[in-house]
């Protein structure tokens, strides 16, 4: 049996980000554990459907901290260990192998894992999920040899990664079950520029479709959709959602739902015990409500809190939620949400690739797009959404 005083169930970006936090505080030798399934060090998740998927990024260049770090500052890596189960009362954490890791504080980090495939054929050769390193590896080799690719969903992971695909010149459909583009986010016109954008650059779209059958010998070579057509591929990436990785959570005494419910000080029903990242499901005193956040900014973000949580700071985590995407030679960013909003304010010439969207509800700022605007509405957008005001949009 292993002690440690804090003790991060995880080895994504929260724990990355809560070490770095942790280190730059003052942290002691010995007084931080992080239990990983993954084999790496913690590292950022965007460039794997970006940079790192394109083979721009190396696995230097995307971890959070260097291994050296760690080292200097005694934190011990348990690196390819799984947990099977948590005792929170007797605050202990159980591994496969055997092992009981005790701590005096916790933070529960285990991310999320993708909704697969569930037809005919989903075992072959080919088909692809986008979660980890490892997996971006593995899209990455398979598509150095493939010249006909299917992407599906139509959300943020499947677009970047047809992106990137079709950056290398192979021939991407995408397939989604939805009638436009991130139809639950944009509106209809920030959705045909999307659309037509990837469109120019060799991209199809086949909408409100799903597939029902993966062919191949061994390997994928195509696939069946609903109205019967056959698409013609050698890979697949399906990106459809993810699901909060909360499984070892049963019988811990730690209470869950959509993720582990945590308050707005993402503190669970167990005292010592925090949950951050995609597997916590936080009440959000901004918008006043409860949300699970699967965005970079939000892991990092939640690190920090923890951190500043182990140290005694017992402050509500106040964050409008934001992430950004890069597609093509196009950069944009989103703060806020959409959901609700009764009225929009669109800036700039949506036929190009300036425009700002804004979304308000009951006259208050909700949400906000920007790409290649001027810098007052990219710097102000968080400050406005957060104090409500739709400042200067008129």
């Amino acid at each position: 049996m292993s002690a440690s005083t804090y003790l991060i169930l995880g080895g994504g970006m929260v724990a990355g980000y809560t070490a770095k936090e942790l280190m730059e505080r003052g942290l002691k030798p010995g007084e931080l554990t992080i239990l990983s399934a993954e084999h790496e060090l913690p590292y950022e998740r965007p460039p794997l459907s970006k940079g790192f998927l394109a083979g721009k990024d190396s696995e230097d260049s995307i971890r959070i901290n260097p291994l050296q770090a760690y080292h200097d500052k005694g934190i011990e890596l348990k690196l390819g260990c799984e947990a099977v189960s948590v005792d929170a009362p007797k605050k202990s954490v159980r591994l496969r192998n055997g092992e009981d890791v005790q701590f005096e504080k916790l933070v529960i980090a285990t991310g999320a894992t993708p909704i697969t495939l569930n037809i005919p054929g989903k075992e072959l050769h080919g088909i692809h999920y986008l979660r980890s390193m490892d997996d971006s590896k593995r899209i990455r080799s398979r598509a150095e040899k493939a010249r006909r690719a299917v992407v599906v969903g139509g959300g943020f992971i499947a677009m970047e990664s047809a992106a990137v695909l079709a950056s290398k010149g192979i021939e991407t459909t995408v397939i989604l079950r939805d009638e436009r583009v991130w139809q639950r986010f944009f509106t209809t016109p920030m959705s045909q520029f999307f659309e037509e954008y990837y469109t120019a650059r060799g991209v199809q779209f086949i909408k409100s479709s799903y597939l029902t059958e993966a062919r191949g010998d061994g390997d994928v070579s195509s696939v069946v959709l609903s109205g019967g057509r056959v698409v013609a591929c050698s890979l697949v990436v399906a990106g459809i959602g993810v699901k909060p990785a909360i499984g070892i959570l049963q019988g811990s005494g730690i209470e869950t739902g959509d993720g582990v419910i945590v308050n707005e000080y993402l503190e669970t029903n167990v005292p010592g015990i925090w949950a951050a990242g995609d597997a916590a499901n936080y009440y959000d005193v901004l918008f006043h409500k409860r949300r699970r956040v699967e965005h970079w900014d939000n892991a990092v973000s939640q690190g920090q809190h923890c951190a500043r949580a182990f140290a005694g700071q017992r402050a509500p985590y106040e964050h409008v939620p934001y992430f950004f995407s890069d597609v093509f030679d196009l950069s944009y960013e989103f703060w806020g949400e959409t959901q609700g909003a009764d009225r929009v304010i669109e800036r700039g010439d949506l036929k190009t690739s300036s425009f700002s969207v804004w979304w308000l509800k009951d006259k208050r700022l909700i949400g906000a797009f920007v790409m290649n605007r001027t810098d007052e509405e990219r710097e102000n957008a968080h400050e406005w959404i957060r104090i409500g005001t739709a400042g200067n949009l008129e």
